[in-house]
């Protein structure tokens, strides 16, 4: 029988439950960890959690109890947790890495292991490169219980969420908050920031924040299309002027304006560079994917600030965290990083930043782009994830890459990047992008237009030709 290669994507290793993400292969994966920690450091401590996901309780137990029979410390949490928690208690508990069995916004069968490093934030590209290759075809399941390794002292049960919240409270002054005439309604689409939002914003209108592993069976990705009941919620209540939605382990965002509108992941890093460094006074390179808007280079090169394009993943803006005085860092999925925080997503931080801001100012979200887009000029984007076999998709990208495509019906193009994926720059300043995703069986079309109509005609000139 041939065993199958483990391999991380983008953001860590996912598989669908039960048919490559087992507890055989779970263990597999903290088995190749455990060599590599060892390796590199002596008495290493690991911190491990899961999300909603289904059982991930299980996945979370083998994963202990691999590490700890391999000489790991675990220090474990207790219950659902967000990946911004585990991120946290990495760095404030100086271990040497952190697990989170999570499979992010991936649809409900998935379950997946991110890594986390000592920095606070995902493992380096070139660490978690190690990590996979050490993971061995075959593993010896540990007969030790969690209570045993309890015993031993190897096993430490830690309160996570108690830790974040603690955290969020020097950060933010809940008090003026709570008294905003801003109302806020937030969406956990059933995931890991439901405890954290329903603790630190008592007054909040709450969506989806009860327990469902399988979330009601749509993936927890906080875009419009899956959040149309929080925006019809605000739509339909005058005082509620901000939604704010989480993916299932919290650590992307969506939002909504007062209208009921959906705000996007470009709008967002727009809105935090703006906040950070016009209203306070913080200054930092810009990082971002290559995904995102290239509005975030108009707006920066407005206030003198230096932006990098990475290749998408958020492990690669990380890394650059770690090393440079970053401002913002941002992926066009909703993975946004702020100074001041860990150098990591987080959903919930993010979102009360934005809310601070429309309280420190007393301007509605609405009116907050409008100050963006006085700098930036007003844009539309949108993308479409196509389901089609790999012969096809991997024969749209070969194309692609080798400059098979020289129009896309009207829309003529007169530049092409290839960071990650293939980036075309129209003649009317939009631009479409071409991108196999690197967690899910999926052809990803991203476009930018100068109105939503425009968007949309992008799109389906783009789709009609690489589907021609």
């Amino acid at each position: 029988m041939t065993i199958e290669k483990i391999k991380f994507g983008t953001d860590g290793w996912r598989a669908i439950i039960a048919q490559d993400f087992t507890v055989y292969n779970v263990a597999r994966v903290a088995k190749g960890q455990a060599d590599w920690l060892l390796k590199n450091f002596s008495n290493p401590s690991v911190v491990v959690g899961h999300d909603c996901r289904f059982g991930g309780e299980l996945f979370t137990e083998i994963t202990a109890r691999v590490l700890c029979a391999n000489g790991i410390k675990v220090l474990l949490a207790k219950g659902f947790i967000s990946t911004p928690m585990i991120s946290l208690g990495v760095l404030k508990l100086q271990a040497q890495q952190g697990v989170v069995i999570t499979a992010s916004h991936n649809p409900p069968s998935y379950n997946g292991y991110k890594l986390k490093g000592a920095h606070g934030g995902p493992s380096s590209p070139k660490d978690i490169a190690a990590v996979e290759a050490l993971i061995p075809e075959e593993v010896n399941m540990p007969a030790q219980s969690l209570q045993y390794w309890e015993e031993k002292g190897m096993l430490q049960y830690i309160k996570l969420e108690d830790m974040y919240v603690s955290y969020l409270q020097e950060k933010f002054n809940f008090d003026a908050l709570s008294k905003s005439p801003f109302k806020i309604a937030y969406d956990s689409m059933f995931g890991a920031g439901q405890n954290v939002v329903r603790r630190v914003l008592p007054g909040a209108v709450l969506l989806h924040c009860d327990e469902n592993p399988g979330f009601h069976g749509q993936a927890p990705e906080p875009l419009d299309k899956n959040l149309q009941e929080l925006s019809k919620t605000i739509a339909s209540t005058p005082e509620l002027k901000i939604g704010l939605a989480t993916d299932g382990d919290a650590d992307r965002i969506g939002l909504f304006n007062e209208a009921g509108e959906f705000v996007d992941a470009h709008n967002i890093i727009l809105l935090l560079i703006h906040y950070l460094h016009k209203y306070k006074g913080l200054t930092g390179k810009v990082v971002i994917a290559f995904s995102v808007t290239d509005r975030v280079k108009k707006l920066c090169e407005h206030y003198g600030l230096p932006v990098e394009v990475t290749a998408i993943g958020f492990k690669y803006i990380s890394e650059i965290m770690i090393n440079d005085d970053v401002l913002v860092g941002g992926e066009e999925s909703g993975g946004i990083a702020v100074k001041g925080h860990i150098p990591e997503r987080d959903g919930v931080y993010d979102g009360l930043l934005i809310y601070e801001f429309m309280q420190a100012t007393g301007k509605t979200l609405k009116e907050l782009c409008e100050e963006v887009y006085a700098i930036v000029g007003y844009f539309s984007y949108d993308r479409k994830d196509l389901q089609i076999d790999n012969d096809k998709k991997n024969a749209i990208i070969k194309k692609a890459e080798g400059d098979g495509y020289t129009a896309f019906g009207k829309y003529q193009f007169n530049r092409v990047e290839k960071i990650d994926g293939v980036k075309y720059h129209f003649t009317n300043g939009g631009w479409a992008m071409l991108r196999a995703s690197g967690t899910e069986p999926l052809l990803r079309v991203y476009a930018e237009g100068n109105s939503k109509e425009e968007t949309a005609d992008i799109l389906n000139e783009v789709m009609k030709t690489i589907l021609a």
